[in-house]
Formats: C-alpha cells, structure tokens, sequence
C-alpha cells in the first residue's frame, strides 16, 4: 500500500497541510486558512474566536488556539474530529485543486508526518494517531463514492 507523507504547506501535498492558505468559508464567515477554523472553534467567548479569525499567519491562530489564558469551550475535546471534519471538507469542497490531489491519491495511506503532534500527525515515528490523515482518507472516500 501507497503512503503519502505531508506536512509543510510548501512542500509535496501541502495542501492538505492546516497552515495551507486556503480560505474556507463556513456559516456565513470566512476564515483564512482551516488551521484558523479549528482554533477559533475551541472558544465560545467572540472577541476571542474575532481575535483567532483575524490572526496574519496560521501559526499565530495556533498559538492564540493552544493559549490556555482563553477558558475552552465545554465538550472540545469530544468534538474537536468533527470539527476537523467540517474544515476538511469545505477546504476540499471550495477548492478543486485540493480535490483534485487529494483523489489523485487514489487509496494511498495519508500521514501528517510530524514529531511535534501525536494526535493529528504520526508523532515522527508513527506512534501517533495521525487523525489528520485519516480524516483526509475519510473526505476522499466520500468523494469517491459521489
């Protein structure tokens, strides 16, 4: 079986990286990127999640997002993959250049290749869960079977 690695949104598959800049947007607002989605989903505080949408860079969405100064939202951690979920799609649905790489993939296994996440990516070593990946398979299969 095929696996396709990815992480930085400037290298091979970037676009299927959180960080690449592909604006989504979703009940009515738009965000610059799904990194800044998912970070503004954990709060329900809106100067907060205004704040996290506004960010320059996805990585600074992702700092505001990890800032435990902000209290989360109740429930996060049981939803965070369906929101994951949500993000992959529009970005899947409003850009046809990812669509079209995710599906060239075919049924390769894709990996979020990173020591810095356990949960999204493999951990570097593939002690991860690499829930990332499997949510992008999940978004193709359904493609797929359109």
């Amino acid at each position: 079986m095929k696996v396709i690695h990815f992480y930085s949104e400037n290298a091979d598959y970037g676009c299927f990286s959180n960080f690449s800049l592909h604006p989504i947007v979703i009940d009515g607002v738009t965000y610059p990127t799904t990194e800044h989605y998912f970070q503004a989903q954990k709060f329900i505080d809106k100067k907060i999640i205004k704040k996290v949408i506004n960010t320059k860079k996805p990585i600074d969405a992702a700092k505001l997002g990890r800032n435990r100064d902000f209290p989360l939202r109740k429930g996060w951690e049981s939803m965070k993959d369906e929101v994951m979920l949500k993000a992959i799609r529009a970005k899947v649905a409003q850009h046809s250049e990812v669509k079209e790489m995710l599906l060239t993939t075919e049924n390769a296994i894709l990996v979020e290749h990173t020591e810095n996440d356990h949960y999204w990516g493999d951990g570097g070593d593939g002690s991860g869960k690499n829930r990332l990946g499997k949510i992008l398979m999940k978004v193709r299969d359904e493609w797929n079977s359109k």
